[in-house]
């Protein structure tokens, strides 16, 4: 007998199913020592260890169970494989797939051996067998289910127990547990492009992705774009506005106990400009390089499309050119100086008087302090309105009591959803709106150097500052004529405010006087 064991083949399946056993525990190694302590004992002949690491016992579909059958099927010509698990629950811990399990190692050659249990084909010994696999079964729904409820309680109670979204990270606090913080590297982008995208700073998806891709260390492809599917989920998640969600948990909408980056009205306005509008790809060919593409068109209406033009030397020149077929300027090039130098002078003609920026400032300190006034009679109108809709709750609920159809019912339900949702973002504005959050100094700091200086913002300013400064001065996107310059541009409704005023000082400098200049 001690021959032949001698003789014989085995093989060691070991398995662990969180990665945190893989990363802290010594699940694998206790398992593979206690099976070679057992073929010792056996005097079996060990070829090879298989492992699966961070799978669970409910699964077929395993590499290390697939590499092992494997391994069986090609050594079942020479003999029959002995296959060594340290437990019934290392095997499977679900009884359909035991069971598959089981049959699939027997047709592959193999036989189940273990020092926790000893394997038969007489009825006594699959009973015990199929009851062990059971009871590990029972453990591993018990396990799933004390693992949700635990999940699910700290959902309601504020605490984010899944993975962090982009942009935060956990940090484990005394009496709280792991609470998630912001990121300092990243949420402060995030949060501008979110902010931006509500305010209208960037009018499209494909906006925000470009101004994500303007930050060197943002996780890029390895082509150097930030995904859609990355910028999307930025634009979607809820979680940046410090509230949490799980309907199918039953959690329903309530105040995170995270730092927010964002308000809940900022992150409403996100999903309602979403809503409203398509999808819009990034469109990749934007750069540095050529700022002004996209912006300006020819006379033909057309776009005007840029490139590098490599000359016979092996020099690269940069040129715009229009690419409509039925244009008469069609593949004519215009040098990047020629139309950016143009652009340049357009933007200082645009350019304000000093006196108008002053001017300017003070309409803006005007407004502010009416914005002031108004923003206090708003509150008294967002508390009547929020005590409206804590009576049309009262009112839904007693509904739903006397309610018996389902669909009524469900229909009820969501109605209080909406109610809910709507009484938290009035409930934000009364908590934060009673001060504003920056100084009229801080708010209009920027809009105040790029009305005295467009130029200078357009001169130094990045990518995303430029193609915002486009969009701040002017109302729809130039005309280029190549032996003409630009057509007269259409500017934004402050620059032609500003420009009126201009006119209008300019005349009364210039004029005589009202009395007539020539005698009657």
């Amino acid at each position: 007998m001690s021959n032949d064991n001698e003789n014989t083949t085995a093989v060691i399946y070991c398995r662990v199913s969180s990665v945190a056993q893989v990363t802290k525990g010594h699940g694998i190694a206790s398992q593979q020592t206690r099976c070679e302590e057992f073929a010792r004992i056996k005097k079996y002949s060990v070829e090879q260890v298989f492992r699966d690491e961070g799978v669970s016992g409910g699964i077929l579909d395993r590499p290390g169970m697939q590499a092992m059958l494997a391994f069986l099927r090609k050594r079942k010509r020479h003999g029959g494989t002995v296959v060594l698990i340290d437990d019934i629950s290392r095997l499977a811990r679900d009884i359909k797939a035991h069971l598959d399990l089981r049959s699939a190692i027997i047709e592959a050659g193999g036989r189940l051996e273990s020092p926790s249990i000893e394997f038969g084909e007489d009825s006594d010994s699959i009973l015990v067998e199929n009851l062990l696999a059971s009871v590990s079964q029972h453990q591993r729904q018990k396990n799933a289910e004390q693992t949700a409820n635990r999940m699910r309680a700290r959902l309601l109670s504020g605490y984010w127990p899944f993975i962090a979204p982009f942009g935060y990270r956990f940090e484990k606090r005394p009496g709280q547990g792991n609470v998630m913080v912001p990121d300092g590297r990243f949420s402060p982008i995030i949060q501008e492009g979110l902010e931006g995208f509500a305010s209208g700073r960037f009018q499209t998806q494909a906006e925000v992705k470009r101004f994500f891709e303007s930050f060197p260390d943002f996780p890029k492809t390895r082509y150097g774009t930030v995904t859609n599917e990355l910028a999307n989920r930025i634009l979607t998640q809820l979680l940046y506005a410090g509230y949490l969600e799980r309907p199918e948990w039953g959690v329903s909408l309530r105040q995170a106990k995270h730092e927010a980056l964002i308000s809940l009205e900022t992150y409403q306005r996100i999903q309602d400009r979403i809503a409203g509008r398509a999808r819009v790809p990034a469109r990749t060919d934007i750069n540095e390089d050529f700022p002004l593409r996209g912006f300006v068109l020819c006379t033909c209406g057309k776009p005007l499309s840029a490139c590098w033009s490599k000359s016979k030397t092996g020099a690269k020149h940069p040129y715009y050119a229009c690419y409509n077929r039925e244009c008469e300027n069609a593949r004519k090039s215009i040098r990047r100086d020629a139309i950016e130098g143009d652009f340049a002078t357009l933007l200082a003609e645009v350019q304000p008087a000093p006196t108008m920026s002053e001017l300017a400032l003070a309409m803006f300190r005007q407004a502010w302090d009416q914005q002031a006034e108004r923003a206090r009679a708003l509150r008294e109108t967002v508390r009547r309105r929020s005590a409206e809709i804590e009576k049309q709750i009262s009112s839904v609920l007693d509904r739903i009591m006397q309610a018996t159809n389902q669909t009524l019912i469900a229909r009820y339900e969501q109605r209080i959803g909406e109610l809910e949702r709507e009484r938290l973002v009035l409930a934000e504005k009364l908590e934060k709106g009673s001060q504003p959050r920056r100084s009229f100094d801080e708010v209009f700091e920027l809009t105040l150097k790029f009305l005295s200086s467009p130029c200078n913002i357009w001169e130094n300013g990045t990518l995303a500052v430029r193609r915002t400064a486009l969009k701040l001065t002017f109302d729809e996107p130039l005309v280029y004529c190549r032996n003409e310059g630009f057509r007269t541009p259409k500017t934004s409704i402050v620059f032609k405010a500003l420009g009126c005023f201009q006119g209008q000082s300019a005349e009364m400098a210039d004029g005589e006087g009202f009395e007539p200049s020539v005698p009657f």
